[in-house]
């Protein structure tokens, strides 16, 4: 298997995985969850450079161990790549990914915002769950704790990057391009911000609640460096973030405007806002799950 295809697979798993967490569950955001799937695993499974393998939670993998034999995960990210995920709401996709990827057991993926899980609604640290760094959710606030990140790793010299991941109608949040402004007068080159650009939030079309434009325009009229990919097309996600990663140490931080569609990979839930922050319920599943192979196990 090549590994696009072995990334493909993966992403129909976790496609599987969030219909049915958001239906266990009654609430969640399935919609945006879909749509940035193949951006995440990408990122996980092929872009992050992470100190830890899939095996994250097998015994005698050499990672340092807590007293009861957990391994630790730094909070830090020192030495490695980090991802923030500051629309937040789409964690579905998320603890996905990080289960599928070894950072916790995917049965805890059942738990999905239960009472006392530590699979939250939006993400949260209280819980402690590994890969979480920072709660989120508030939008408009993860592009600011991104670029602090990545100061931080300027400041200690480790050459490794900082990744964020935003939405749309986030991009109507005054603080994101403050942050924007402060990324480039700081020069905070090592900083790749990709915005999923679905066209839909909670209220409706993101042209009709408040017209966003042309992003790419913005971020370029604010000194970023600018790209754009089609989000659904594997093959174009790995090589955009290829492209972005070899673009990164010259002076100026990368923002990427991600096309994708809200829903991709269930035809009813495509396009529509509706199923911004809507769980289907069990009929809808099962006309989902037909939709979507079982690919390497259901949790």
């Amino acid at each position: 298997m090549t590994d696009i295809a072995r990334l493909k697979t993966i992403a129909a798993q976790v496609r599987r995985d969030i219909v049915r967490m958001t239906n266990n569950a009654k609430s969640g955001h399935p919609g945006g969850s879909l749509g940035c799937t193949e951006f995440m695993v990408a990122l996980y499974y092929q872009v992050l450079r992470l100190k830890t393998e899939r095996a994250l939670h097998t015994p005698g993998n050499g990672q340092p161990t807590t007293d009861n034999g957990q391994p630790v995960f730094d909070m830090n990210g020192t030495g490695e790549d980090i991802f923030f995920l500051s629309n937040g709401h789409i964690s579905p996709v998320w603890y996905s990914v990080l289960a599928r990827r070894g950072y916790f057991d995917t049965k805890e993926l059942g738990t999905f915002r239960k009472i006392d899980s530590r699979l939250q609604g939006h993400p949260a640290t209280k819980e402690g769950l590994p890969g979480v760094r920072v709660a989120s959710g508030s939008l408009g606030q993860g592009m600011s704790v991104a670029i602090g990140a990545a100061l931080t790793k300027k400041l200690n010299g480790d050459d490794h990057l900082v990744y964020s991941l935003h939405g749309d109608g986030e991009m109507q949040e005054g603080q994101i391009w403050e942050a924007a402004r402060f990324a480039v007068h700081h020069k905070v080159d090592n900083l790749i911000s990709t915005v999923d650009r679905n066209g839909q939030q909670i209220d409706g079309p993101t042209e009709q609640v408040m017209a966003i434009g042309d992003l790419g325009a913005e971020f370029r009229a604010f000194g970023w460096d600018v790209m754009e990919m089609n989000g659904n097309v594997m093959e174009e996600v790995i090589e955009s973030l290829a492209e972005a990663k070899s673009r990164t140490g010259k002076g100026k931080p990368v923002a990427i405007v991600m096309k994708s569609i809200m829903g991709f990979g269930v035809d009813y839930m495509e396009n529509d806002y509706r199923w911004h922050g809507v769980a289907p319920n069990d009929e809808e599943l099962e006309r989902a799950l037909a939709q979507l192979p079982e690919t390497i196990g259901d949790y």
